[in-house]
C-alpha cells in the first residue's frame, strides 16, 4: 500500500505530486469566436486521461498569480483550465463567459492544446474559484448563464457535467445590501439548488480591515461562511484560521497587492500547500471515489494539514 502521510503525519496531498506539468497559454484568437478570453492550462505530461478542474481567478487578479497553487493540484494528475477574465466586464458577463468556456470544453477543443497522448476526462469535471471567481464558480454550477440542475450533477451540455464545486474565500459583494449580480445568496440555510458536493475554504482574517481602514476582502455576511451555510450536503468547510484573503497567491508580483488586505504572518507556502492539498483530497473523493484522505483530514485536520484549520465542518 502506498504511503499516504509523511513521517511527521502531514498528508501527502499537501505535498507537490510526482507528475510533471506543462503550462500552456491558449490565445483567444486561436479559436476564433469560440473563446471569450485567453486561458492558462496546466496539464500532466504522462500519457493518459485526466479529470478537469475549471478555476476562476479573483477580481483584478490573474491566473498566473496562482501558479504555485495550480501546479500543486495539477501535479496530482489533474488538468486545470484557468481563464483570464477582463476586470472591465460585469460579473454577470463573467458568468456568461464562464458558460462559453464550458461550451468550448464540451466540444473537445481542449484536446488540441494538450501534450501528445494526454486527454481530458469530461465525465470528471469540477469548477472552482477564488474571491469573485469563487462566486462565479457557484453561479455557473447553479445554472446561471445557462444550464439546469439534475439529481446527479449540473448539466451544462449533453457531454459535459459538473460533478464537484470548490470555493476559496468566495465573495458575493461588498455587503449584504450591496450584492453583485447575479445575486445567488438567499440567506437561508441549504437554499442553493445544487446536488453536487461542495467544499468551501475560508480565510480567518479575510473579514478584517488592513491597517484599520482598507475594506476587508471577504466581508461578513457575504463571504465563505454564508456560501457554506447555503450549500446542500454533502458540503465541507475549512477555515484557515490565521490567514487572509490573498494569502494563497504566489510570492513576487502578487505580493505587491497584499498590503491592501489583511494578511497572515505565517508561511504563505504553507497556506498554498494547504489549499492545494484540500483541493486534491476533495477531488480524489468526488471525482475518483477515493475518500480516505478527505475523511482523515476532516477527522484530524491539525494532524494532517500544514496549518491550523479551525473549524472544519462536514455535513453528509
Amino acid at each position: 500500500m502506498a504511503k499516504k502521510v509523511r513521517d511527521d503525519g502531514i498528508a501527502l496531498d499537501f505535498e507537490v505530486g510526482d507528475e510533471t506539468v506543462d503550462i500552456i497559454n491558449v490565445k483567444r484568437s486561436s479559436f476564433s469566436d469560440l473563446l471569450p478570453c485567453p486561458l492558462l492550462v496546466f496539464s500532466p505530461t504522462t500519457q493518459g486521461s485526466y479529470p478537469v478542474l475549471l478555476f476562476f481567478h479573483g477580481f483584478m487578479l490573474q491566473p498566473n498569480w496562482y501558479k504555485s497553487l495550480l501546479l500543486h493540484i495539477s501535479s496530482h494528475r489533474y488538468i486545470i483550465v484557468a481563464p483570464q477574465f477582463s476586470p472591465m466586464v460585469s460579473q454577470s458577463q463573467e458568468v456568461k463567459n464562464a458558460r462559453k468556456i464550458v461550451e468550448w470544453l464540451s466540444t473537445n477543443n481542449l484536446d488540441s492544446v494538450l501534450p501528445e497522448k494526454v486527454f481530458p476526462d469530461l465525465q470528471k469535471v469540477a469548477v472552482s474559484g477564488h474571491s469573485r471567481g469563487g462566486k462565479t464558480a457557484f453561479a455557473l454550477a447553479l445554472g446561471y448563464g445557462g444550464g439546469s440542475s439534475t439529481s446527479n450533477a449540473t448539466q451544462l451540455e449533453p457531454r459535459l457535467k459538473i460533478s464537484a464545486l470548490l470555493g476559496i474565500d468566495p465573495v458575493a459583494g461588498s455587503s449584504t445590501s450591496c450584492l453583485c449580480s447575479p445575486n445567488i445568496l438567499q440567506f437561508i440555510p441549504y437554499s442553493f439548488d445544487q446536488s453536487i458536493p461542495v467544499a468551501v475554504i475560508g480565510g480567518g482574517l479575510s473579514n478584517q480591515r488592513a491597517f484599520g481602514v482598507c475594506p476587508p476582502g471577504a466581508p461578513n455576511g457575504v463571504n465563505h461562511a454564508e456560501f457554506f451555510n447555503e450549500s446542500k450536503p454533502p458540503c465541507y468547510y475549512f477555515l484557515a484560521k490565521d490567514y487572509g484573503h490573498l494569502d494563497m497567491l504566489d510570492d513576487g508580483t502578487a505580493a505587491l497587492i497584499r498590503w491592501v488586505m489583511k494578511s497572515g504572518k505565517g508561511s504563505k507556502d504553507s497556506m498554498r500547500r494547504t489549499v492545494g492539498g484540500l483541493f486534491v483530497a476533495f477531488l480524489k473523493a468526488y471525482l475518483e471515489g477515493q475518500a480516505d484522505d478527505l475523511i482523515n483530514i476532516v477527522e484530524s485536520p491539525n494532524v494532517h494539514a500544514p496549518i491550523t484549520l479551525d473549524p472544519v465542518i462536514s455535513v453528509e
